[in-house]
């Protein structure tokens, strides 16, 4: 995809953090994103795609705490896209969490063509990123879980160009999870899944299930007490240090 399909929006900084607000143009399809990249940085790292929840954003906050870390601490780009329904691709407006959530719902019930969407929305940006100087061809992670993994997990399946990948708080279940179990033989990249012991959305047998379908090699299991909402900081510390240690140590340090 050619950069000049990328509208950039606005452009900040704080404290050592590039933050660029873009819309990515796939056709008639636009797909609201945001970057993160270490000031004034040049020359090739990896990049992070970060997946967010239902009812999220690309915005929402453990979205952008993780990318500042993932910038702050390894020198790494990460970035983010709204998913269906969310963030700037809500037509109607805002709304709260739960009208945002029984949206997704919906659409996930009744869109066969919403997952396979996704995944070339990720494909494009990804692309698209790459091409820029501050990123080139370095290695890509994904970070995303519930509706991260629902939408990640097939795009994790698709892409070569992912190295390592944090999924979780999802199981095989839902009306897509023929599709999503027979991705999950397809991924062949490390993997560390994050499962909540009480989660009250997707029970943990399912997610066992899931974890189980992966077809890596390499997959680590992290479970911890609570439900779907109250993953611990430790969660979100393991998978940073796991995607460092799986896309390398390099000059961006």
């Amino acid at each position: 995809m050619s950069v000049e399909m990328v509208q950039w929006l606005d452009d900040s900084e704080s404290l050592g953090v590039r933050e660029r607000r873009f819309d990515l143009h796939r056709g008639e399809r636009r797909v609201p994103g945001v970057l993160w990249t270490p000031r004034g940085a040049a020359g090739t790292r990896p990049l992070v795609i970060l997946g967010h929840g239902a009812s999220g954003n690309k915005h929402q906050d453990y979205v952008l705490s993780t990318a500042r870390r993932l910038v702050r601490h390894y020198g790494f780009a990460a970035a983010a896209i709204d998913g269906p329904v969310h963030g700037d691709r809500r037509h109607s407006g805002p709304a709260d969490s739960r009208a945002v959530f029984l949206h997704f719902a919906q659409v996930w019930s009744s869109d066969e063509q919403m997952t396979d969407e996704m995944v070339a929305d990720y494909v494009a940006t990804l692309d698209a990123l790459q091409s820029l100087d501050s990123i080139g061809a370095g290695g890509v992670g994904w970070w995303g879980l519930s509706m991260g993994t629902i939408l990640g997990l097939p795009f994790v399946a698709a892409e070569p160009r992912v190295r390592a990948a944090v999924l979780g708080l999802m199981g095989v279940a839902g009306p897509t999870r023929a599709r999503i179990e027979a991705d999950a033989h397809k991924i062949a990249c490390p993997v560390l899944f994050l499962v909540q012991w009480d989660d009250e959305l997707f029970a943990r047998d399912a997610a066992f299930e899931l974890f189980d379908a992966l077809g890596s090699k390499d997959k680590r299991l992290h479970a911890a007490p609570g439900t779907h909402g109250a993953l611990p900081e430790e969660a979100f510390e393991e998978s940073e240090r796991f995607l460092a240690k799986c896309l390398g140590p390099g000059p961006w340090t």
